[in-house]
């Protein structure tokens, strides 16, 4: 099976080493390349990490920047969306995408 716990670059050269002819080998790893999706999780990470920081830590006015985070994990979800490949993948980040947009919602109601 796949190493799933191997680095992306790893996972790719086991790929590509199945592989023989140059041109299937160039398309294949534009295509893996194309729909890795690590950077994107990673991203969606870091946003949520700061939003828990921001309600939890911060004092004063937090809608605005809520707001802006709230923004940023949109653009990450709609990103998943258009990589995915499997079915599954595609109706997270369509869920995803509807429970930011209800977070949205709240925040815009914050100072």
């Amino acid at each position: 099976g796949r190493n799933l716990e191997a680095p992306r670059g790893q996972r790719l050269r086991e790929a590509l080493a199945t592989i023989e002819d140059d041109r299937i080998k160039q398309e294949f790893a534009i295509f893996m390349q194309k729909a890795d999706v690590d950077e994107e999780f990673s991203r969606l990470r870091t946003h949520i990490g700061e939003v828990r920081r921001i309600v939890t830590e911060s004092k004063g006015s937090i809608g605005k920047r809520l707001d802006f985070l709230m923004q940023e994990l949109n653009r990450e979800a709609n990103t998943l969306g258009s990589k995915a490949i499997a079915i599954e993948c595609s109706n997270a980040s369509m869920q995803l995408k509807v429970l930011i947009e209800q977070m949205r919602e709240q925040v815009q109601n914050i100072e």
